[in-house]
């Protein structure tokens, strides 16, 4: 069994890892968070999608300050307003 404390240093090495938010491959680029945390085992980030960017998002990625994929998602979220979303990363032993 992995220890609690090790899966938390691993979400701190991901959370240290992850520098910005791209949209819809490439279309639209989110660097700044509201939030972008650890909490135990767990990656928080939130962050605004601002109405006009992108009619809907159907791809994140979370990527490096070099531009290294770290995680892709496809996803359907249409945009018709300004839009909060909230990414959650466990980090966890299966």
């Amino acid at each position: 069994m992995i220890t609690t404390r090790f899966l938390s240093e691993i979400a701190g090495f991901t959370n240290r890892q992850i520098n910005k938010v791209v949209l819809n491959g490439g279309s639209f680029e989110i660097a700044d968070f509201e939030i972008k945390q650890v909490r135990d085992n767990v990656v928080s980030m939130k962050y605004m999608v601002p109405f006009g960017s992108v009619n809907a998002v159907t791809n994140i990625e979370l990527q490096s300050s070099d531009g290294t994929t770290i995680s892709s998602n496809e996803v359907r979220i249409p945009i018709a307003a300004d839009t909060l979303l909230l990414q959650l990363i466990t980090v966890k032993e299966v």
